[in-house]
């Protein structure tokens, strides 16, 4: 029901100053809720694996709470998007940090009891957040002109940079909580995590008034507010929309191979030595690449165009998996080569990102933008399930080789979606000048 004290209405020249208002508190409280949702990013990466590893007794399961919180995140955006549409933003995003608290709660509950089959049920939830997070970049997107898009999105990204960077440098707060408390070794960190996403809760539910998609309906930025678009018909509007699909596929190869390659990084480097606290800072460092500069990275898509960002951004992630490759056993080396793949990451994620929420138009985009989040997820945790396998079989080096051709084939795949499927003059918005 509309709020009189909320109506917001346009001008026939663009937004006038109380829709401007509403896009930019949407973006200030999104932007807080992901520096407090971001503690756990860092936790289940760098603390996460280890845990894994310590519970299952093999390195074969290092990337397995990875996978699991991808493979929640994947069932939760469908699950989410639809929750967007029926209620608003708020409830939707409110609902997965619920789970994700409970999640972070469970992963403690694990650690205590050393049950890893209990440890991969709470990564399921915990990887709910990520859901959240990707949801919460589209929210940002919910109210905004096509010349500020890319923008408002990367503002919504880089506030995770915060949390997401601070979360695994509190691994040196594991020993002395855990002497004072007698929780396991590596349980600790995820208590500040259950803290961090239920204080991004409150923030939601008492900042995000008035929801974006009410503020949306009412001015006519988007329609069908409350209709169901069932995921088949979701599928079917990215396939009409050729420049969504390709900027979504290379999307997915990034994110697959980011997860795939940063998953197996605590366990390569703390078996050639490298102490927990280096392995924190170097996913640390890794982070702070993936959101540090998502805001130039979002002027920079829209200036230059968010097809060639993308493109760009791929070409990264395939120098960072080189490094990778031949980085063996020395530290420097791999760091530089995860900090290049998390700028990578960044650059197709916000570009390809922007790309999806433009070229689909009306009442179907929540749905698209869930079937995005979730297709997004399912890559990372495919990544996640083999990066353990060719860990063992090939060992680092070649996991970051086969990674690398990955990309080149997906950088590939996306020139040939666009060009084959939409005229040369539109499919050059995906290509270099």
């Amino acid at each position: 029901m509309s709020d009189p004290a909320h109506d917001v209405r346009l001008r026939s020249d663009g937004p006038d100053e109380l829709f401007a208002a509403a896009r930019r508190r949407t973006v200030a409280v999104l932007a807080c809720a992901g520096v407090l949702g971001g503690l756990a990013a860092g936790t289940v990466v760098s603390v996460g694996s280890l845990l894994a590893v310590e519970l299952s007794g093999a390195d074969r399961w290092a990337g397995s709470v990875t996978t699991a919180a991808t493979l929640g995140a994947a069932v939760a955006s469908i699950g989410l998007a639809r929750l967007a549409v029926a209620h608003g933003r708020r409830r939707a995003l409110s609902t997965g940090l619920a789970l994700a608290a409970t999640g972070a709660t469970g992963v403690v509950v694990a650690a205590v009891v050393a049950s890893f089959p209990l440890l991969l049920v709470a990564g399921v939830l915990l990887g709910v957040g990520s859901a959240v997070n990707l949801q919460s970049r589209f929210a940002a997107t919910d109210l905004s002109t096509p010349s500020t898009r890319a923008r408002d999105l990367s503002l919504v990204v880089w506030a995770g940079t915060v949390g997401a960077v601070v979360g695994p440098n509190l691994v040196g707060l594991n020993e002395p909580v855990s002497r004072l408390t007698g929780l396991p070794e590596h349980a600790p960190v995820f208590v500040v995590s259950t803290l961090g996403m239920l204080a991004a809760l409150i923030v939601v539910q008492a900042g995000l008034r008035p929801d974006p998609l009410d503020v949306a309906g009412r001015t006519g930025a988007a329609t069908g507010r409350r209709r169901h678009v069932p995921l088949r018909v979701a599928v079917a509007v990215l396939r009409r929309h050729p420049q969504a699909l390709g900027a979504l596929l290379g999307v997915l190869v990034a994110h697959g191979v980011m997860i795939a390659v940063m998953s197996t990084t605590p366990v390569h480097m703390e078996g050639h030595g490298a102490s927990i606290s280096l392995v924190g800072l170097t996913v640390s460092l890794h982070l702070a690449a993936m959101f540090a500069l998502s805001p130039l990275i979002g002027l920079l898509a829209d200036r230059v165009g968010a097809g060639r960002a993308l493109l760009a951004g791929l070409a990264v992630v395939v120098a960072a998996c080189a490094v990778c490759a031949t980085a063996h056993g020395d530290h420097v080396r791999v760091t530089v080569g995860l900090v290049l793949l998390g700028l990578g990451w960044s650059v197709a994620t916000v570009a390809g990102s922007s790309l999806v929420a433009a070229a689909v138009p009306g009442a179907e985009r929540v749905a698209v933008q869930g079937l995005s989040d979730a297709a997004m997820s399912l890559a990372g945790a495919g990544g996640g399930a083999l990066a353990g396998v060719w860990l063992e079989v090939v060992g680092y080096g070649g996991l970051a080789a086969v990674s690398g051709a990955v990309t080149v084939a997906g950088v590939l795949a996306v020139l040939v979606v666009v060009r084959g499927r939409v005229p040369v003059a539109d499919a050059s918005a995906l290509l270099p000048r």
